[in-house]
């Protein structure tokens, strides 16, 4: 299927880069803006909330534990900025991608795995108590979100007929996969916000557990782990766009300033939930998730396929 997209150069990919992480301090500055409103303080000192945070981690010794697995737990911090910029990697901006993928789908899923191994290290390397009970319970909720976020991402594969996100999005052509995937598109959204450890999937980063994998970090070390949690939201939000809200389309303007647009508006959707949604205990979630969210989306993807064959 020509779809029309064109995979950038370095020069392309570099401006990618620089979007996305424009994106990732947008999603930082609504949080601050949000946190403002509910401590009623002025929403401009919210927005410049994480610029003045990430000066006062910069300048923070990082702290060392003894008997740590340093390595392992710089990898695990590290790591999840750069899953994120993987994930976003195959998502259409527009008419331009970084990187075309026959498997583009496919490719998100595994980095998504990827985040269990590294929030699992930036608990286990600290060798602190806290840390290990935060990592065990992103596993936890990891087990629960991920098989129904699969066919979440199976209802669009097979409506368009293709793994690769710019047939995804061609597919959508005059009526966006939201219209008629509503569950698949809930399912998607509430497993990003689950593997970002954002909202009411924020067990791992508790207070109750003193921050969980945040408990020992630091300096750089908390300012990257942080960061790499917006970075997943935001990535999540423009997967979203290309799979369920058609990409670029829409009137007027560019394809590629609709998909900013989008993309935005469902990333303060995420954002928001951690202001509006209780905390759900990992063993909850695994009850809802085996019980009621599997069989809901797999009754999607039989109605998907049915619509399919009757074309």
């Amino acid at each position: 299927m020509d779809d029309g997209v064109v995979q950038v150069g370095p020069l392309g990919t570099l401006v990618a880069v620089v979007l996305f992480g424009g994106l990732v301090v947008v999603a930082a500055g609504l949080d601050g803006v949000l946190a403002a409103r509910v401590g009623r303080q002025p929403l401009r000192s919210g927005a410049a909330r994480p610029l003045w945070e990430a000066a006062r981690l910069f300048r923070q010794r990082r702290r060392s534990l003894v008997a740590a697995d340093s390595l392992l737990w710089r990898i695990g911090v590290a790591g999840l900025l750069v899953v994120a910029l993987l994930k976003v990697a195959v998502v259409p901006l527009g008419s331009w991608t970084v990187a075309d993928l026959s498997v583009g789908v496919v490719w998100f899923n595994a980095m998504d795995v990827m985040v269990w191994a590294l929030v699992w290290l930036a608990g286990w390397g600290a060798n602190s108590a806290f840390s290990l009970v935060g990592g065990y319970r992103f596993l936890a909720q990891a087990v629960s979100y991920e098989l129904p976020l699969m066919f979440a991402l199976t209802a669009p594969v097979v409506a368009a007929g293709s793994l690769r996100v710019g047939d995804i999005v061609a597919a959508q052509d005059g009526l966006w996969f939201v219209v008629w995937m509503p569950v698949a598109f809930l399912v998607f959204c509430a497993a990003v916000v689950a593997f970002s450890a954002w909202g009411p999937f924020r067990p791992a980063v508790s207070p109750d557990i003193a921050g969980g994998v945040l408990a020992e970090l630091s300096g750089v070390d908390r300012l990257l782990l942080q960061a790499g949690r917006y970075a997943l939201l935001t990535a999540g939000a423009g997967f979203a766009v290309a799979l369920f809200l058609g990409g670029g389309s829409g009137p007027l303007a560019p394809p590629w300033v609709w998909t900013l647009v989008k993309t935005l508006a469902v990333l303060f959707l995420f954002i928001g939930a951690q202001r509006v949604l209780p905390m759900v205990r990992p063993d909850r979630l695994a009850e809802a998730a085996w019980v009621v969210v599997l069989p809901a989306v797999l009754a999607q993807v039989f109605v998907v396929s049915l619509v399919v064959v009757g074309r």
